[in-house]
């Protein structure tokens, strides 16, 4: 049970990630589709940084007559550098899909994708 109980943010991240995934998945509309990828990949840089958190870890600056603290206390910066990234591929990801998904609005005059495939026949 404590191991249930002390992993909590982990159970939070993969529950966020199928919601996302179901949404991918099963849902018809192309906005929910979009919003549930947004989700699934908010999961995952969520799960990343808290990966890159450490309790009682400080930050890897050495200031000039410093302390020396050993190399196992610092947190490492690299999960957060790399999810900055990811922040970034995600909205501009988020954005090319809106205009994709308004261009495929204006000339099929909805988003539902059964609606479309029938159309496109």
């Amino acid at each position: 049970m404590e191991l249930i109980i002390g992993k909590y943010n982990y159970w939070i991240y993969i529950s966020l990630m199928m919601i996302g995934f179901y949404a991918m998945i099963a849902k018809k509309n192309l906005v929910k589709k979009l919003i549930g990828m947004n989700i699934f990949q908010t999961s995952i840089i969520l799960f990343f940084i808290s990966t890159g958190s450490k309790i009682g870890g400080t930050i890897p600056i050495v200031e000039q007559g410093a302390q020396v603290i050993e190399a196992g206390q610092y947190i490492n910066p690299l999960p957060h550098v790399l999810m900055l990234t990811a922040i970034v591929v995600m909205v501009s990801t988020f954005g090319v899909a809106l205009a994709l998904l308004w261009m495929i609005y204006r000339k099929y005059h909805t988003l539902e994708e059964d609606e479309i495939l029938r159309l496109r026949r």
